[in-house]
């Protein structure tokens, strides 16, 4: 059984990080000059945009504080890595291509922490870490590593003085807790992608005391926080310093309002701004992935992995597809239109047909897929055929005269070979996502899309 799944959300790259970021078309709500910035403020105005501007960067952290909850809730150690079966990893836009390691490392001045890295050749891989806010930190791979690609590598914070064991290379994060993914492609040798999997390790030099979480409303993709995001806001922003430049005005948004919500009034006035205003704005801006470009009806992401001053697009990827690495390691495009910009759905048809002198593999360095996923929590959509993507392992059937079609359809079409059919649930609309890993040519340098979906019956 081959899996895959969508990564990322990418999105529109905000002129400034404390700018009024507006939405197309938004409507102010009970805007008020603003008079201060300051989280010591007592008296602080701010407009209904400043506060869809501070919910929407607030919710990017909120968004990752959940996922680790749930994994320590889960059961998971710091330094100890868990090793994923294929397709087992449960938050938004999974990769199934490939077989998962997970962590939550803690390094500080103290201590660093050992990656053992196995020697992979032919295949992709990669350990990536990211700090609390979804921002990518390090990749350990043959491209980021070339003259040692395996062996023991030392996460250790920025200024650490420690002495480490013998060959071991010494990688500097700027952040003591991370998120690690370990991903190596299964391909279509399974079993030596897991051995491979297994041969991934971790180990702390000494003792880390791990980080207090701050309390965070309970809340899912479908039920967003309205005021309450703003509850314990000061403790959520302390618990990790956002590592990009220019941050600083907008963090201080967000502390200003926290702190006049205490009042019932605004209260109140921010619950209904967030309600009205800031998730609208958040809607508005994700089927284009905010500042994403678009073609054919395939949306190419802006930004991913790393953001700079992009809030925006890192608070919807966290959303649609946390833990989504750099575009220099992978790029995501998200199809949920038709070639007549029609929501795709499944009591409908489609094909995708790429010319002969056009193919997926052109692309890639790597490997390339293709899934559905539904379109409110990201997730996989089930099928009686439990397939769940295409990709060059599914026995692809080319035509005649050197092309490629690819079918989705709640039935398998006459004509369509078995092999070149994505199951689409009947009477349900969907999204797809194609990856091509290794980016290379007009996806590394963002001039190809993928051609348009044709609606068939």
């Amino acid at each position: 059984m081959n899996f895959a799944r969508l990564s990322c959300l990418a999105v529109m790259a905000v002129a400034s990080a404390a700018c009024n970021r507006a939405a197309p078309n938004a409507t102010p709500v009970a805007a008020t000059p603003r008079v201060a910035e300051s989280a010591n403020a007592t008296a602080v105005s701010y407009t209904g945009q400043d506060v869809s501007d501070a919910w929407i960067y607030l919710l990017g952290r909120l968004l990752v504080l959940r996922q680790q909850k749930a994994d320590l809730a889960e059961g998971f150690k710091w330094n100890q890595i868990v090793h994923r079966k294929p397709g087992e990893v449960d938050w938004p836009n999974p990769n199934l291509d490939v077989a998962y390691s997970e962590a939550w490392v803690a390094v500080d001045e103290d201590s660093c922490t050992i990656v053992t890295v196995p020697e992979i050749k032919e295949r992709y891989y990669t350990a990536q870490f990211l700090n609390g806010w979804g921002e990518t930190v390090a990749n350990i791979n043959e491209r980021t590593q070339a003259q040692r690609p395996a062996g023991d590598f030392a996460l250790c914070l920025e200024g650490a003085t420690l002495t480490l064991p013998a060959n071991t290379t010494r990688i500097d994060v700027p952040v003591k807790y991370m998120r690690m993914l370990a991903r190596v492609e299964l391909g279509d040798a399974w079993g030596q992608a897991i051995a491979l999997q297994h041969k991934f390790s971790l180990r702390a030099t000494g003792s880390v005391e791990p980080p207090v979480l701050p309390d965070i409303p309970a809340f899912d993709q479908q039920h967003l926080p309205g005021v309450e995001a703003f509850e314990n806001a000061a403790a959520v922003l302390d618990s990790e310093q956002d590592i990009n430049p220019g941050m600083e005005a907008i963090a201080a948004k967000v502390r200003a309002i926290a702190a006049r919500t205490n009042d019932p009034a605004e209260r109140a006035r921010v619950d209904k701004v967030v309600r009205e205003m800031a998730q609208v704005d958040l809607a508005k801006a994700s089927p284009t992935i905010g500042h994403g470009t678009v073609r054919n009806h395939w949306v190419r992401p802006a930004v991913a992995g790393v953001y700079g001053n992009d809030w925006l697009g890192r608070t919807l990827i966290n959303l649609g597809g946390i833990w989504a690495n750099r575009l220099d390691e992978v790029v995501y495009y998200k199809g949920s239109l038709d070639g007549d910009g029609v929501q795709l759905n499944g009591d409908h048809t489609y094909t995708l047909t790429f010319p002969k002198d056009d193919l997926p593999p052109k692309y890639a360095d790597y490997f390339w897929s293709v899934i559905a996923v539904d379109p409110v929590f990201s997730r996989v959509l089930p099928n009686p055929e439990n397939r769940f993507l295409l990709n060059r392992e599914s026995g692809l059937k080319y035509s005649t005269d050197g092309s490629l079609t690819l079918y989705f359809g709640p039935e398998k079409p006459a004509d369509a070979p078995d092999s070149n059919w994505l199951p689409t649930p009947k009477g349900q609309d969907y999204r797809l996502t194609f990856r091509f890993y290794g980016p290379k040519g007009g996806v590394a340098d963002g001039s190809y899309y993928p051609p348009p979906l044709v609606k068939r019956s």
